[in-house]
Parts: structure tokens; sequence; C-alpha cells
């Protein structure tokens, strides 16, 4: 039997789980987090183009299970459209979520990490300066 090492995965990947409900709070991703945030969201998006400057959705929950280490699962909310994401596609979100310094919360067997009111905005002209700028996002956590 072979086994498969993979050095240093996404940090985010070791949740924190935290006691209790979380009231919502603003938060905020600059930099390479917002980019990366703002690009994992908006390739599941129906309303942003490959051109547009600016992601948003009205929630983002994503769930690990303690229990069934191989279930993750994520809920995008754009208006009235709903997408729901499994596997490979919702880790990727939630470990980007965790990146960009989202907090995640324990219910149940599951650390949840959750987002409303996301809004993100992309300058591709200050990317290219490549100082470190060029994306911002701004958030609510928790439920």
């Amino acid at each position: 039997m072979k086994t498969l090492i993979i050095p240093a995965l996404i940090p985010a990947l070791a949740l924190t789980v935290m006691q209790g409900t979380a009231l919502a709070a603003p938060g905020s991703a600059s930099g390479p987090s917002a980019l990366a945030l703002a690009a994992v969201i908006a390739q599941h998006s129906p309303a942003v183009r490959a051109f547009d400057k600016r992601v948003n959705a009205d929630s983002v929950v994503c769930r690990v299970s303690n229990v069934d280490i191989t279930s993750r699962s994520c809920e995008l909310n754009f208006g009235a459209r709903k997408r729901t994401l499994t596997g490979r596609d919702a880790n990727e979100v939630g470990a980007t979520m965790a990146a960009a310094g989202i907090p995640s919360e324990g219910a149940a067997g599951s650390s949840i990490e959750s987002i409303s009111k996301l809004r993100c905005t992309i300058d591709p002209n200050e990317i290219m300066q490549k100082a470190g700028g060029g994306a911002q996002c701004s958030f609510e956590t928790g439920q």
C-alpha cells in the first residue's frame, strides 16, 4: 500500500472550533486573500462574467464534518439563485474563507464558516502593478 504525504496543505484546513453562537460582525480581506476569495466565489456566481470587477454574494455557508471526515459542503446564495457545492469545490471555498480570516464555529459534529453580504472589488490595473493591492472584500461573519 502506498502512502501519499502532502506537505503543508493549506493551513486553513486545521479549523478552529468555537463554542456558542456568534453574532454577525463586520469583516474584510484585502490583497491576495481578497483576490482568492473573490475568485473562488465568482466562478460559481450566475451573475459574474469574466470581465466583471465586482463580486457579490448574499451568503456563503461551508460545513466540514468532524465525524465523516470526507463530508464537505457549501451553500452559496446569489439573490434568488442558490448553488450547492460538495467535495473538492466545497473544500476550496471553505479553505479560502479560512485563509481570508473568516472564523469557524462548531455545531453538532461539524465546523461551519459563514459569511453574508460579501462584496469584493477587483482593480486589474492595480493588481498589474504587483504592489500587493487591487483586491478588497467586505462581509459580515457569523449567523
